[in-house]
């Protein structure tokens, strides 16, 4: 479903004509799309004073030019040092299926998996709010998933681990069952994944598409070989750490899009029609 959801927003992007009547986009936005008296299209700053443009390069969007703000390198850099919280928080915790069962380094990290949960958890989480979607109805399910999965694990930890005198970690791993309350949250953590593989032909990212049901599946069912499962759990490590750190090898510009969609989203309706036709007319007389 949110494979097709994501291709169709690749259709609508190349069609201006069809976003007319869809919500695409429900950030707070800082600038806004107006019709100069020559017909071009320009981009007007709204807001108070500190929404600077940082880039003085132009780029140039479907519904107009738009340049990059301060706000917008702030975004960007609090999603992807969310995407490395999460990244760390789960290597952290999972590197303990490796390590000795006597080692101090083990210990500790045994003694302290909730807390690695919940840091990775809210690191994903910050990552969600502030991540880039035009289909606003995509963004609000991942984060409606990561919702339910944050209460799941919460309701987990108090009803069924602590009565038993585990950690919510601990007792997910033994009894394979739980991950029916927690799973949500790695559901949404694979719909980013997707998005992004999707978005930006990242390996990577792709490959954490699958491995990530995979292995929870597997543990889930019990029909996964313990050594498949290590194997997969070190995979999704090791593609974790690759997929986090590239992102900040990507331009700013990469995760905020093409930010003229999300502009075109904050008109009224009326300007919306305005602006639409205003550019049919346009590219009917480049065609002429």
């Amino acid at each position: 479903m949110a494979s097709t959801l994501l291709c169709a927003t690749a259709t609508i992007l190349t069609h201006p004509a069809r976003l007319s009547s869809r919500p695409i986009h429900g950030a707070p936005l800082h600038s806004k799309l107006s019709l100069s008296r020559s017909s071009s299209l320009k981009c007007k700053a709204v807001g108070d004073g500190s929404q600077t443009s940082l880039d003085p390069a132009v780029n140039q969007g479907i519904y107009g030019p738009w340049t990059v703000e301060t706000s917008d390198v702030r975004e960007v850099i609090l999603y992807r040092a969310g995407l490395v919280t999460a990244g760390a928080s789960f290597v952290a915790a999972a590197s303990s299926a490796f390590l000795p069962d006597n080692n101090w380094a083990s210990d500790i990290i045994k003694q302290n998996l909730d807390l690695l949960y919940a840091i990775g958890g809210g690191g994903l989480g910050l990552s969600l709010i502030l991540i880039h979607i035009y289909v606003t109805q995509i963004k609000r399910t991942l984060q409606a998933l990561w919702a339910l999965g944050a209460v799941g694990s919460l309701l987990t930890y108090i009803r069924l681990a602590q009565p038993a005198g585990d950690g919510l970690v601990q007792y997910v791993i033994e009894n394979p069952t739980a991950l029916w309350f927690v799973g949500p949250l790695f559901a949404a953590l694979t719909g980013l994944v997707f998005k992004e593989g999707l978005c930006y032909g990242k390996l990577e990212a792709g490959l954490l598409t699958f491995i990530i049901p995979t292995v929870l599946l597997g543990h889930l069912t019990g029909l996964m070989d313990d050594g498949v499962k290590l194997t997969l759990l070190g995979s999704w490590m090791a593609l974790f750490v690759i997929f986090a750190g590239r992102k900040f090898s990507q331009p700013i510009k990469d995760d905020i899009g093409d930010k003229s969609v999300f502009m075109f989203n904050s008109l009224p309706e009326d300007e919306k029609k305005t602006l639409i036709e205003k550019l049919e007319q346009q590219k009917l007389s480049q065609n002429l």
